[in-house]
């Protein structure tokens, strides 16, 4: 027998599902206006940012995206051209490479970060209470626990 939602679990997942669609494409367009970047460019520049020696395998970088090969791949041409990552091959692996931060990229996402990082502030944690903001994180770790769980 179907679980349907009821009215509160019905207006909770639509109302989640509208800020999931809502909020990247603001963010998307804040980075776009102030740095030339996209939400895409910034999600992988953070991750070479965090990465020892700014270079993360690629099919590592999928995961922690949890992105297709084909999507990081593009996304990577893309960000090529623009002199903000470069691919290494890795040595005695003729199908593995490494996605390299670059000089330009890592200036990018400096340049970046500031007025991002105010954006998520406007636009999310400064509407939100203290207790708000523990119980998003709840939330999230309960919902991803699960994910991982099924996904075994």
């Amino acid at each position: 027998m179907t679980r349907w939602l009821d009215k509160a679990e019905q207006h909770s997942w639509r109302a989640y599902l509208l800020m999931q669609a809502r909020l990247p494409a603001a963010l998307n367009r804040q980075l776009q206006r102030d740095s030339g970047l996209s939400l895409a460019d910034f999600d992988v520049l953070v991750q070479l940012t965090d990465a020892p020696a700014r270079r993360v395998r690629a099919f590592e970088l999928c995961r922690a995206l949890q992105w297709e090969k084909s999507r990081l791949s593009h996304q990577v041409r893309r960000m090529q051209a623009r002199e903000l990552v470069t691919r290494e091959d890795v040595d005695g692996d003729g199908r593995g490479a490494f996605v390299v931060l670059t000089d330009a990229g890592s200036a990018a996402i400096e340049a970046a970060a500031p007025l991002h990082v105010e954006a998520v502030h406007r636009l999310v944690f400064d509407t939100l209470t203290r207790q708000q903001v523990a119980t998003l994180g709840e939330i999230a770790d309960e919902v991803l626990g699960r994910l991982d769980a099924e996904r075994g």
